[in-house]
Formats: C-alpha cells, structure tokens, sequence
C-alpha cells in the first residue's frame, strides 16, 4: 500500500498553485449546487485544505503576497463600482442615512463586544467598523427587477460608499492609535496627515490618469498604470501611519470617473481580480480557520449570535429609521434594510488587519473565536439580505403598479434563429415569419465547434443558410445569416445577439437524448441564464399550416414583466397569420391586461380567456390540448416577479404530459440587460441547473415510489 501521509501537506509552489486553480475552477460548482454565495464558498475551500481540515496546502508566502494584493483589490473594485452620480444627486439625505446605517451598528456591536463578549476596546473598535460598513451583495436582485432608479436604492448604494468609507477612517484610526501615544497631540498629528494624504492623492492622481490616458491607448499599459497607481496609494497609506486598504479604497473612489463601468479597461480590472487575487485571497483566509472551535465549547456560538444579531438590528434600526425621517412606504425601508445588511469580503479584509496586530508578542487582537464569528456572520447575512431584498423589489413592484408600456414591442425588432438540424431549420424560419411585425428582422445563426470537423460543419451550416434565406426571399422577407465557429454553444449565441443588436431568441427545443439527456440539453440553461432578453424554444411535431388552435398557459404577475407585450404580440401575430383562434389560460388580472391588448391591437384574433387559479393546475390543460393545437407555456426566469417554485417542476411536467405536444416556452424579457460581459466574484455568471438539493429531494421521492410500489407487489402477491 502506498503511503500518502507523507506527501502532505503539499509545500511545493507549483503543485500549491495547481491545487489553487482547480479550487477556484470547481469551488463555483460545487457552491452552486450547494446554494451557498460563491464568497463563502472559496473560504470553506480554503477550511478543507488547510491544516486545521484534510491538511492538503501548506500556508506559503504565495498565500501572504496574493492575498494581501487581493485584499487590495476588494477594496479598490468596491469604490470603482460606486455611483458617484448617484451621490452626488441625493447628498443630504445619503448623508444622513450614511450616518445612521454607520452609527447605529457601530454604537450596538461595541456595547454588546465590551459588555457581553468581554472584548479589548480596541477589538470592540474594530468588531464595529465591522458591523458599521456593508457590501451590496444584494444589488444583482435589485437590477433584475430594473429598480436601480427608486430612492431607496439610491439611498443605499450611497450609504453604502459613505459608510465604508468611515469605517475604514475609523479602522485607520484604531490602527495608529494602538498600542501608541493617544494623547490629544498624537491624534491631532494624524488628522493632519491623513488631510494631507488625501489631499495630495486627490491632486496628483487625476492630472496623472488624465494625461496618460489620452497619450497612450495600449490596453497592457493602461492596465498596469491603474495597478501602479493602486499599490502607490496603498504603499504611502502605510507610510503616513493608514492601512493600505484605505489607500486602495482611496484609488479606485478616485479613479472611478476615469474608468467607465462598461469598457475594456474595466473589463480587464475586474477579470483579473476575480480570476485570481480575489480567490486566492479568500482561500487563504479559510486556511486560518479552525471550524473545530465550533465543537468546543458554547463561546463561539455566542460570538456569531452577539454579533449577527446585533450587527443586524442595528442596521435594520437605520434603514426604518429613515424611512420614518424621509417619509417613504414600509417596502421602501425593507429594500434600504435588504439593501444594506450584508456583509462580505470588507469584513474580512477588516478582521485580517486585527490578526496582524498583536496585543502581546504572540497574542494577536483577533482571537480565532473572533474570526470565525465574522465568517459565520457573512454567511448569516448574505442570506438574511437575499431574502429581504428579493421581497422588498417585488412589493416595491406590486406598490407602484410598474406595468410594462406595449409601445416597446412597435420600434424595430430583429429575431435571431439559431439553425442546426435541416428538418427543422425550416420549421423554425416559418414560426418566426408567421411572428414578425411589419419591421421585424430575421438572423440565421448557425453555430459549430472549434473542433476537427470544423471546416465540414462550416460548409454543412453555410448550405443550410443559404436554403433558409431562399425560403425567407420567396416570402419577400430579408434574413441574414451568420456562420459562427466557438468553443461554446451559448456564448457564440449570445455574441452574435450582441453584434446584429436582436432583442429576441427563438430556437428549437431540445429533442435529441443521445446528445444530452438532460431536458434544457447542453446549452439552453446556459443561454437563457445568460440573457435577459426574451428566449422562445420551439418543438413542432406537424407543419404551422395545419395548426387550427393556440393555447397560451400564463403566470400570474405575468404583466409586471417588461416582456409581457413582446411576447403576447408574437402569439397575436402568430394566430391572425395562422387564421386560428387562442386561448388563454390564467388569473383575471393578468387576462384583463391580455383582453385589453388583443382587443385594442389584434381585433381580428378570435381570442377567449379562461381563469386558471393556480400554475398548479396546467397539467389538467393537457386533456383539451390535441394534436392540430400549439400550446404555448409563458414562464419567468428565477429572481423576477412571476417566478414561483411551481415553475422548477415544469421539465418534469412538460415530459410528463406533453410529451407528443406542439410547443411553444417563452422566457419574456427580464430587467437588466445581458450578463455576458458582467462579471464579479459574488455573481459569477455559471448557474447550475438544479441545487444539490433539489436533486437529493428528487431521489428521495424517487426512492420513496420504488418502495411503495414495492410493498404493493408485494401485497398482491400475498393476496
């Protein structure tokens, strides 16, 4: 047998790096199925490895010079991705809600540190800044819903920003003062450098980025210039007796109106830091965890449950205390609590600065205990802001009466077709004909592999092309047409979305189980995570022509989508081009907004409405449905207003009791335009299919059937 005790822990650096890499590769999945923020995932990877889990790693200096340039970077993507517009329109009410949403959870963690905890002043100070500050890790929620302009919103992003800021003053401050002269010159004497500090950083850096940006556009300069000018800021932090974290922060607050949003230097940036620092960082900080403690004794529970709970009645108290203060709904103060109650990797880039000061030699200010509350704690509220802000943007919604205008469906469209299989490119090509507006375009896509067969697949795809743009022209009807070669399916879709600028999807419905065995197939979970746009998928079993009825199942809250008039435009087109009657299935309110469409738009569609009380009840649609019929399901991606849990059930239920059916799924347009080129390490853009538990309850009732009908067979056979 062979002993593999001694080849760990791992202190090669190369083999340390690969283990790193693949953590980072397959940490996303396996948290993903798990439903666990991929933050805290990379720190629980790093528990794993470490010598407090399975001892795989050895802490090298690779951990102490990637983690304290990712600790830079946290700080420096947190103030780059500020709106400093938004600050700059709502200054006195942000600097109130700023002020509150720091104080009231500064004032509360210190008390319950120093009275309950029995902590160090200084510890107390830093537990504090801690709490005080936030990291809108929420915000994703918020633009999936199209929110980003309500006040309370705007409320929060800016505190956010003001709050993190004097945290870090305040963190900078307990720095220098510890263990030093506190006396009333000391402290005068680093108020004066720190003016100075920020003075000098304001003056030089702009002129500075200013001048090097217009003289030089190569995009490996520009890059390490803003890295330069990062680790410059940090450096002189440490020098003028700051963290180098306020200087990082400093930087990017700085830097922010040099480096728009959405460009490639941006792009860049946050590529880099996501890819690498970022994660190397947080699993190095797992590696200092030792879970154990939590089995030790009842002192670390106390910790987690003093600071979650009071961290986050504090903030609670600030965002409805200002809602009472600047009168706004009860919703509005949810979202501004939502908003601003999680915690992330600031609290941990804090509570490592208190690990590298000592009270005695040995004895460092952040005991482990302390530690991982502060994990366990963003864990906690990562949850708890989840939650509250998913149901905060949809009473938000729902309060105002958002409602989609049907003016956006009459501008210019243009529908992409992916085209793979010949005997149904046309199917697909007449469906869109028969949907169109009078201005709509049509794009044939056809995607291969980069792989051997690459040069035979172009030319197999470029004939069928052409066949279908021969068969749009006899229609007189204009199609354009693409060949695209990538390593992935979705992506190349999405991309050619983006350059022929189309505003919907339509593409067959996966059928073919020798290729995937899953329902979606290999890519069209990808896709319609990936773009908010609307995706319909199509699976005809008989020519259009023959179809003589179309019914349309729809969820309620279906108009707040701001897809709801694209999509029903496209089955009001579909029905007077087909010269056949629709019907739609579901809740009065939601037929009342369809009945108002079709009646002021599509007068000729011989259309009738029926209440469907409960989604639950599609199924019984399946005895009316035959097979001259098109039945066309609306459904909602996850995080939007009309998504429910009945709809995780609808592969299942699609194969179930429309295995044979003619069918149309339609994923509306969503708020918050396409995520291919977002990317950040708290929102990855990979989302699984089904969490680990879904899947473990599906065995189960699996499981429990097979037993059940077992003991059936059994009975008869008894019998």
């Amino acid at each position: 047998m062979i002993d593999l005790s001694n080849c760990f822990p791992i202190t090669d650096p190369t083999l340390i790096f690969f283990v790193v890499l693949l953590i980072i590769l397959f940490a996303p999945i396996v948290m993903g199925k798990l439903r666990i923020p991929h933050i805290i995932g990379m720190v629980l990877a790093g528990v794993a490895v470490g010598k407090y889990g399975l001892n795989i790693l050895e802490r090298d200096d690779s951990f102490e010079l990637f983690g304290k340039v990712g600790l830079y970077y946290i700080m420096f993507l947190a103030s780059l991705e500020m709106d400093m517009e938004g600050v700059r329109r709502n200054t006195a009410r942000l600097g109130v809600f700023g002020l509150l949403t720091f104080g009231i959870p500064f004032v509360l963690t210190y008390v319950a540190s120093v009275t309950l905890l029995h902590y160090s002043t200084y510890a107390s100070l830093l537990l504090g800044c801690i709490m005080a500050s936030n990291t809108l890790i929420a915000y994703p929620i918020v633009g999936r819903y199209g929110l980003q302009r309500k006040p309370s919103v705007t409320l929060s992003v800016g505190s956010s920003m003001l709050s993190l800021l004097l945290s870090l003053i305040t963190v900078a401050a307990v720095v220098a003062g510890y263990g030093g002269d506190t006396s009333p010159w000391f402290w005068l004497w680093f108020a004066l450098k720190f003016v100075l500090y920020c003075c000098a950083l304001v003056f030089f850096i702009p002129r500075l980025a200013r001048w090097f940006l217009r003289h030089y556009s190569d995009a490996v300069m520009q890059f390490i210039f803003v890295m330069s000018i990062l680790f410059m800021s940090a450096a002189l932090s440490e020098a003028v007796g700051l963290e180098g974290i306020f200087g990082a922060f400093m930087s990017g607050l700085i830097l922010n109106r040099f480096i728009p949003h959405v460009s490639p230097l941006m792009n860049r940036i946050e590529f880099i830091g996501n890819a690498l620092f970022i994660p190397y960082f947080l699993i190095g900080v797992g590696m200092l965890i030792n879970l154990r403690i939590l089995f030790s004794g009842g002192e670390i529970i106390m910790v987690v449950l003093m600071i979650v709970i009071f961290g986050t009645v504090g903030k609670a108290l600030a965002a409805y205390l200002a809602r009472l203060l600047f009168r706004m709904p009860m919703s509005s103060g949810h979202m501004m609590f939502g908003l601003t109650s999680a915690h992330a990797a600031g609290a941990i880039a804090m509570v490592m600065i208190g690990m590298n000061m000592e009270l005695s030699p040995g004895v460092p200010l952040v005991t482990l205990d302390m530690l991982n509350g502060v994990v366990i704690m963003i864990l906690f509220t990562c949850v708890i802001s989840t939650m509250v802000t998913e149901s905060a943007a949809q009473q938000i919604i729902l309060r105002d009466k958002e409602m989609p205008h049907d003016e956006g469906v009459r501008r210019e469209d243009k529908i992409l077709i992916p085209m793979k299989y010949p005997e149904y490119a046309q199917r697909l090509a007449n469906l869109a004909m028969m949907m169109r507006g009078d201005k709509t375009g049509l794009v044939g896509l056809n995607v291969v592999y980069d792989d051997a067969e690459m040069s035979r697949n172009q030319e197999q795809g470029q004939r069928l092309l052409e066949r279908m743009q021969q068969y749009a022209s006899s229609a007189d009807i204009e199609m354009q047409t693409q060949v695209r070669v990538a390593a992935n399916i979705a992506n190349g879709i999405r991309h050619a979305f983006k350059e022929y600028r189309a505003t919907e999807v339509l593409l067959g419905l996966h059928s073919h189980p020798e290729v995937s065995q899953k329902f979606w197939g290999e890519f069209h979970q990808s896709l319609f995570n990936g773009l908010k746009s609307q995706i319909i998928m199509a699976r005809l079993a008989h020519p259009l022509n023959t179809i003589r009825c179309i019914q349309v199942a729809v969820p309620s809250r279906a108009h707040f989508e701001p897809g709801f008039y694209r999509w029903l435009e496209r089955v009001c087109r579909l029905s007077e081009n087909l010269e056949c009657r629709v019907l739609f299935y579901g809740r009065d309110d939601v037929l009342g907004y369809i009945k108002g469409y079709v009646s002021n738009r599509h007068a000729r569609v011989r259309a009738s409405y029926t209440e469907m009380a409960h989604w639950v009840e599609m199924p019984r649609l399946a005895s009316s449905i035959k097979s001259d019929h098109l039945f066309v399901v609306v459904t909602a991606r996850k995080g939007t207003v009309s998504y429910k849990n009945a709809l995780e059930t609808l592969p299942d239920e699609i194969t179930r009791y429309f295995s044979g059916t003619n069918l149309l799924i339609v994923f509306p347009d969503q708020h918050g335009g396409d995520t291919m080129d977002e990317m950040t390490f708290a929102q990855p853009q990979h989302t699984e299919e089904r969490s680990a538990y879904e899947l473990l309850r599906a065995w189960i009732g699996r499981m429990g059937s097979a037993v059940c009908r077992a003991l059936k067979r059994g009975e008869k056979r008894a019998q």
